[in-house]
């Protein structure tokens, strides 16, 4: 397996879909930083040369992601909740935070369904 940014990526499936099992890589800036490195999306991972792995390397090296990234996206939470905002609340009580109806839906949020007895 290729390791890129402290991440095995599969070495079976094309760079393309391979670079998104980085947290905060999806499939646009996949794209972006193939065009960068001048690498076709079509190339298996196990095909990749030694330059092109280092030229991707490179390019995301600068930009946010895995630990740095959850690290903000939980600074990010902290403060919502540390502030008292509504979007805090909702993330406390483990609620939907962006405005979605919870009263028939969210069971992904909410969990399986609880008893209520009469």
């Amino acid at each position: 397996m290729a390791r890129i940014a402290g991440v095995d990526i599969p070495r079976n499936k094309r760079v393309e879909i391979s670079l998104t099992y980085i947290y905060g890589i999806g499939r646009k800036t996949s794209q972006d930083i193939l065009t960068q490195a001048g690498v076709n999306f079509d190339t298996r991972v196990k095909d990749l040369t030694e330059e092109e792995l280092n030229k991707i390397r490179g390019i995301i090296d600068g930009l946010k992601v895995e630990g740095d990234l959850r690290k903000e996206v939980r600074l990010a939470i902290k403060r919502l909740l540390d502030i008292r905002c509504y979007r805090g609340l909702r993330h406390k009580m483990n609620l939907p935070v962006r405005g979605q109806k919870s009263k028939t839906n969210a069971r992904t949020r909410k969990g399986p369904k609880k008893m209520v007895k009469k």
